[in-house]
């Protein structure tokens, strides 16, 4: 297919079409963050899935007001998101289309800077930066911001593999006859994750893809919500079936178009995101889920052949894929939590086999883990113990560096660099006074190192340094633990941050594995000169790292009772 020849962005090129069920609440402001970027939108098409609220009232007003706006209301509920988006894409005219849901919002300059992206590079889908905010906290942590780090083009998916980690529809522009001459819809009724089979039909048809370093689509989550979204609704098993069935037809059609290297890496993505997500939180179900989801794991995985498995053996989704493979039943839990956090944890106990190589445990020595031995210093899954003991004024924080089959004593443990960073506000304190501390390493003996520090609980009540330093410091949002917004009083989470440093300059960055036992993770109220209260809580978050929750001052304090006490009553 030839380029287009360039156009004006400004022209009323683009057609978005905005779906909704029952969102009565939050449609109106999606649609008017679509018609809020100006001319070079022609068209919004709002696809009503039969709601039973005021969404198509609120709709048709709306249009009264701008003849851009259609709305179009589909006679009965298709259950799933694929259907309405289809029905979008028969009612558009405009040249080029967007996707929006009626709970996200486009900001700013969204379509213009898509628009040209497009247009300049005659590339039949133009993609941007897509950020998750966490809401009511106004938290934002970037969707696969290294895929747009730089304006590009990309002349073949097949150029950049990692085109399919972003399996999101909403943050691209797609050529309307670009969809139309290859047939490209979403699956019909409720097949959740139907946005995974739409990319991967795009790719395999093979566009020029633009990308743009700009945020362009803004994806509200609401972990309080009534009813959630389909992401975050994982406790039950048929989120987990839904998804690799979603992952398995994604796959399918990029092998079926000749895009094998697309469709390695589309498993590869699977075992590095879906198994790892999902893997963090199987500790926290029960048993009968934990089993039903470990058969379907391994029913799904022994479909990948061996050419799947060769790259990176010892890759965090790769050993616990063939974990998985090697036992019939769930096994070592805690162990593969740690494995899926990120960065990966790799606890004791390192057995080895007979001849002296190193196996994942005596109990599965068939799973060797050899490539260890050779794999970088800044890539080892290393394991750091942390225990938290609490003091009225501090705490001293206990830190335990483990051995791993010989690579931590060659490489020669020198120190641990040590911070806090506030998940909402992204503000960094350090365990010490000012924004991070640097505590040496020492030899106990038994293939471990050991550090001391101590924690001043008057460090998370306000001030200290913005993420900006931060982030220059540690790894940003990519890691899970990153953020944006506004240095504040200190309220929130606050995630425990290491960096190991090594003879001759090398580090690796990595989280602690939070100790429990008696008086370890207990929440108190500790009196601190500024602010006069703090509420504390240590506690382990779903991949098993050392957290805090802190509610400084007395009004903090009381907003945290009143909250439990709701939640008691409830």
């Amino acid at each position: 297919m030839q380029p287009h020849a360039p156009r004006s962005a400004r022209d009323p090129q683009v057609g978005v079409i905005v779906i909704g069920y029952n969102d009565a609440a939050h449609v109106t402001t999606a649609v008017r963050s679509a018609l809020a970027q100006g001319p070079a939108v022609r068209e919004v098409v709002a696809v009503d899935d039969c709601s039973t609220d005021d969404s198509v009232a609120l709709l048709t007003r709306l249009a009264t007001t701008d003849p851009r706006v259609k709305v179009v209301r589909r006679r009965v509920n298709s259950g799933g998101c694929g259907s309405p988006r289809n029905t979008g894409l028969d009612r558009v005219t405009a040249p080029y289309v967007m996707f929006l849901d009626s709970d996200d919002v486009l900001p700013p300059g969204a379509v213009d800077s898509l628009l040209a992206a497009a247009t300049e590079a005659g590339a039949e889908v133009a993609g941007g930066l897509c950020v998750r905010r966490e809401l009511p906290e106004g938290r934002e942590v970037p969707w696969q911001a290294s895929l747009y780090a730089a304006h590009a083009v990309v002349e073949r998916p097949a150029q950049r593999p990692r085109l399919v980690h972003d399996t999101l529809c909403v943050n691209k522009l797609y050529r309307t006859d670009f969809l139309r001459e290859h047939g490209i819809r979403f699956p019909e009724g409720r097949f959740p994750y139907e946005d995974f089979v739409f990319t991967a039909r795009v790719l395999a048809a093979g566009p020029r893809i633009a990308l743009v370093p700009d945020r362009v689509y803004v994806w509200h989550v609401r972990r309080s919500a009534h009813r959630l979204s389909i992401s975050l609704d994982r406790a039950d098993i048929g989120n987990w079936r839904a998804r690799t069935e979603a992952s398995r037809v994604a796959h399918e059609i990029l092998l079926g178009a000749g895009q094998k290297e697309l469709a390695r890496a589309a498993r590869a993505k699977f075992l590095d995101h879906e198994l790892r997500m999902y893997t963090r939180e199987l500790a926290l179900r029960d048993s009968r889920y934990q089993r039903a989801w470990w058969a379907h794991a391994r029913a799904y995985l022994a479909e990948y052949d061996a050419s799947d498995w060769a790259h990176n053996p010892t890759a965090p989704g790769r050993l616990i894929g063939r974990v998985i493979l090697a036992s019939p039943e769930p096994r070592d839990l805690p162990r593969l939590r740690d494995l899926a956090s990120r960065p990966a944890r790799l606890l004791p106990p390192y057995a080895h086999a007979p001849d002296g190589t190193p196996v994942w445990s005596a109990d599965l020595p068939q799973l060797t883990l050899e490539p260890l031995l050779t794999r970088p210093v800044r890539l080892l899954p290393l394991a750091v113990d942390a225990e938290l003991r609490p003091r009225a004024r501090a705490a001293l924080l206990r830190l335990r560096l483990h051995e791993l089959y010989g690579r931590v004593a060659q490489a020669g443990p020198e120190a641990l660099e040590v911070e806090w960073r506030c998940r909402e506000t992204g503000r960094v304190a350090g365990a010490g006074p000012g924004a991070g501390t640097t505590v040496g390493l020492t030899a106990a003996g038994g293939g471990v190192w050991t550090a001391e520090v101590g924690v001043e609980w008057a460090a998370f009540g306000g001030g200290g340094e913005r993420f900006g330093g931060g982030r220059e410091r540690f790894g940003g949002a990519e890691e899970g633990l990153g953020g944006s917004g506004q240095g504040g009083s200190g309220k929130g989470t606050w995630d425990l941050r290491l960096r190991v440093r090594f003879r001759g300059g090398e580090y690796r960055e990595v989280t602690a594995h939070a100790l429990t036992g008696p008086g370890l993770l207990r929440r108190r109220a500790v009196v601190s000169a500024r602010p006069a209260v703090i509420l504390v809580q240590p506690y382990a978050t779903h991949s098993g790292a050392l957290a805090l929750h802190v509610a400084p001052g007395l009004r903090g304090v009381m907003s945290v009772v009143r909250g439990r006490l709701r939640r008691l009553l409830h």
